[in-house]
């Protein structure tokens, strides 16, 4: 060890000696012999460069000395490595995953592990997962990731249990998060000439660059799956299985053009369904309780000369669409005396009795009650309308009219409410949406200063004012609540009243609810999440105002708008597009569009601009994949956000054309 080493015994202890320092017994030193027939250790600094250790074998002291190369001999690194017994291999220390994943992958496909898998003994039978498309809008993210892993790790599972697995990766292609991609990657100048069919072909450019860059990500991952042959709902034999599904729908009496209220997103300017929304706690709207002026009373309050409807609401730019007050005839409604200290103002006022004592504390008045009846007993009255100023009458509504906020009396606009809608149909009440696309008040509304204001900006503010100076404002109120936005734009929609095509939900509501019951969902109890959601549903809206998508192939005459849509027409259309693709919808004439019977009258009808929900068009790939994968699969696996979305819509559209779910 470069220095003489001694080894002493003084008073039967073993002293170590190196270079003349005497290096004593030590319990906490860096080195030690470890041997199998040393009976006892001797512990040294790691600085002495080498281990002592005695040794008792037949009652007779012998000394042991492991000589190492000393520490400052410059390879330090290397003073134990003769005494560590290690198995000799090439398998690294280092797992160098970025090196050796990309090796292992190419492995796999080298040797097509994965396709190996469809011809091996399957005794346990076939396993099918039918994969949920994303967006192929933009870049991958851990959801990504959590989505496809799980997916994948159910798969090997199957497989290595004697499964057949054949996973079939889909994408996504259609709709508005695509079509503001490409919007918004294009010059002012591009702009200005584009028109649908060049939008659809950046389109879908956009949406298959992004499908080759997912698909290369999801395979980096490691998932396995027929990434050579994907499902991709921009494909004409796609799009033509689509159609199938919506001819289907047609022919059973399920699908109907109405004008009714559905959420406008007046940033997008499209009909949007419930699934393509989102509800922040944080909204908050412009609040106004109101008094309409009684003009007509039944005999049991002709008394009360300046009685009141109290009406509150949330969307004051509803109220020049007002076509009448609704009341819940279950409740009892109390007439008061209001009275304002302030300002030695009366008023008399019709209110929910149960409200009485919250509405004293929000008005700042001392409410008398001077009389109770049944809300059955105000039907009758009629009301001067605080816009246009014609008679309009109060009537009953149902069991949404509560004491829990408001007044107890609704305002109502049929062509901005569905329970409105649903009263107003009941009383043959004006269906009035005076708003265009992009949420601006038309001529229609009734009064000039109003034309032009936007409704979810200025048009709050003006109603209010006007109705101040009619002195018709109780209060104004700042309310805090949920409300529904546009999920891609991030801003508020509206409910507004116009032409589209639906999906009925009440002609299939008991069957899908029975198709339901025979589903496993996992865990159990996500099934009473699901179930209430398709009960409360209201018809689907399938069209949309935008370019990109499969067209909704519907014709109307030019002298009256009236449409043509029958099994006959959609599936003429269906077979040129599963030939051509949907582009064809915009490039050929109509003559060539329409069945052989209907081509004598081409001029008196013009093409529909409209497209269909993407949710129809994720909703419909069962039937895309069930060639290969076989009807229904045995598992659909997403987030939670899926009981509202693609779990439902599939659901809907395989009940209406099979009787069942496409999942078990």
């Amino acid at each position: 060890a470069g220095g003489t080493l001694e080894l002493q015994g003084r008073n039967r202890q073993l002293q170590l000696v190196h270079k003349g320092r005497l290096f004593p017994r030590q319990r906490n030193a860096l080195a030690a012999v470890a041997s199998p027939n040393l009976a006892s250790c001797f512990w040294v600094p790691a600085g002495a460069g080498l281990f002592i250790g005695f040794a008792k074998k037949h009652g007779k002291s012998r000394k042991r000395l492991v000589r190492c190369r000393a520490k400052d001999d410059g390879n330090s690194g290397d003073v134990y490595k003769d005494t560590v017994l290690l198995p000799s291999t090439k398998f690294s220390q280092r797992a160098n995953a970025k090196k050796r994943e990309p090796e292992l992958q190419k492995f796999w496909d080298s040797e097509k592990i994965y396709e190996r898998l469809q011809e091996m003994p399957n005794p346990n039978g076939s396993f099918t997962l039918h994969d949920g498309p994303p967006y192929a809008n933009g870049s991958l993210h851990m959801g990504h990731a959590l989505n496809k892993i799980l997916k994948d790790i159910i798969n090997k599972f199957k497989a290595a249990t004697g499964h057949k697995i054949k996973y079939i990766p889909g994408w996504d292609c259609h709709g508005l998060p695509i079509e503001l991609k490409v919007l918004q990657s294009l010059k002012s100048k591009d702009k200005k000439g584009l028109t649908p069919i060049k939008l659809r072909e950046q389109a879908a450019k956009f949406a298959q660059e992004t499908v080759k860059e997912q698909r290369t990500s999801f395979q980096r991952y490691g998932v396995w799956g027929d990434f050579d042959e994907p499902y991709l709902t921009l494909l004409p034999k796609y799009e033509a299985a689509q159609l199938r599904i919506f001819e289907e729908m047609v022919r059973g009496g399920h699908i109907y053009r109405g004008r009714k209220p559905v959420y406008w997103s007046p940033s997008t300017r499209t009909a949007l369904a419930e699934a393509e929304l989102e509800y922040p706690e944080d909204h908050v709207s412009p609040s106004i309780y109101v008094a309409f002026k009684c003009i007509e009373l039944p005999e049991d309050f002709a008394t009360f000369k300046d009685l009141e409807l109290a009406v509150w609401t949330t969307t004051p730019w509803t109220i020049p669409a007002n076509r009448a007050v609704a009341v819940n005839p279950d409740l009892k409604y109390s007439i008061v005396k209001a009275e304002w200290a302030e300002s030695d103002r009366t008023r008399h006022l019709v209110v929910a009795s149960g409200l009485v004592e919250r509405l004293e504390g929000l008005l700042g008045a001392t409410l008398t009650v001077e009389k109770e009846c049944e809300g059955g007993a105000l039907e009758g009255i009629k009301y001067e309308h605080p816009v246009s100023g014609i008679e309009t009458p109060l009537v009953i509504g149902g069991d949404y009219i509560t004491t829990e906020s408001g007044t107890g009396l609704v305002h109502t606009a049929p062509g901005h409410g569905q329970d409105d809608y649903v009263v107003g149909q009941k009383y043959g009440l004006e269906v009035a949406a005076p708003v265009d696309d992009a949420g601006n008040f038309t001529s229609e509304v009734g009064l000039e200063s109003l034309v032009g204001a936007n409704v979810l900006k200025d048009a709050n503010t003006k109603v209010a004012e006007m109705l101040e100076e009619k002195d018709l404002l109780l209060l104004r109120k700042p309310y805090s609540h949920k409300y529904p936005y546009d999920w891609r734009s991030k801003q508020p929609v509206i409910t507004r009243a116009t032409p589209q095509w639906f999906a009925s939900i009440d002609g299939l509501r008991s069957k899908v609810l029975k198709a339901m019951d025979e589903v496993q969902f996992i865990p159990e109890n996500f099934s009473n999440r699901m179930r209430p959601m398709v009960v409360g549903r209201s018809d689907w809206c399938i069209s949309r105002q935008r370019s990109w998508g499969v067209p909704i192939p519907a014709f109307y005459r030019k002298d009256d708008g009236e449409p043509l849509l029958n099994p006959d027409v959609i599936s003429h259309v269906r077979s040129i597009v599963e030939e051509k693709g949907s582009n064809a919808w915009f490039e050929l004439p109509i003559a060539d569009l329409l069945p052989e019977e209907y081509r004598d009258a081409a001029d008196e009808y013009e093409k529909g601009t409209d497209t269909m929900d993407v949710w129809f068009d994720s909703g419909s790939s069962w039937a895309y994949v069930e060639e290969e994968l076989g009807s229904p699969v045995d598992l659909y696996l997403e987030g939670q956000d899926q009981h509202r979305g693609w779990f439902q819509s599939s659901l809907i559209t395989s009940v209406a054309v099979n009787d069942r779910a496409p999942y078990k």
